[in-house]
């Protein structure tokens, strides 16, 4: 079973310095309190084919992650795909900015998750924690961009 969260927000900032800051990576510490490490593996600025490395706590347990930017379309959209194997992965994620009003934008943000041999039986639990938790997720991005 395989299955999509996604939580929207409005952030009080240009819709440019949105996408600057969700599009280095390294900043998911910054909101993710599950992201321990995150590291870009590839040279250069963000774009299709980089990949960033992490280590995530979830439930209890500590795994490695490795995701490959699949999209980039500054300002507006982010894609990613989880290329890692885990019991869930996430085969597609990503960022929606829409410009709104007076240098505020509307920020979507989603993946999907996707259980594989044991991680079948996870990924409904995962998928809702996940669902509960996108708003609340959505909130934090906002608060770190607001921030910096």
């Amino acid at each position: 079973m395989a299955g999509r969260f996604q939580g929207t927000v409005v952030i009080d900032r240009p819709v440019e310095e949105v996408f600057a800051f969700l599009a280095d990576g390294e900043n998911d510490r910054k909101f993710s309190p599950r992201v321990q490490e995150m590291t870009r593996t590839t040279d250069g600025p963000t774009g299709v084919g980089t990949v960033y490395r992490s280590k995530v706590k979830d439930a209890g347990m500590t795994t490695s992650r490795e995701f490959r930017i699949s999209e980039f379309d500054p300002p507006r959209r982010i894609r990613w795909t989880e290329v890692s194997k885990n019991l869930v992965t996430a085969p597609e994620g990503g960022y929606d900015l829409e410009p709104v009003d007076a240098g505020r934008t509307r920020l979507t943000v989603f993946n999907t998750l996707e259980g594989h041999g044991l991680g079948k039986l996870l990924v409904g639990l995962a998928l809702s924690a996940a669902r509960k938790d996108a708003d609340a997720f959505a909130r934090r991005i906002e608060a770190a961009v607001e921030a910096s």
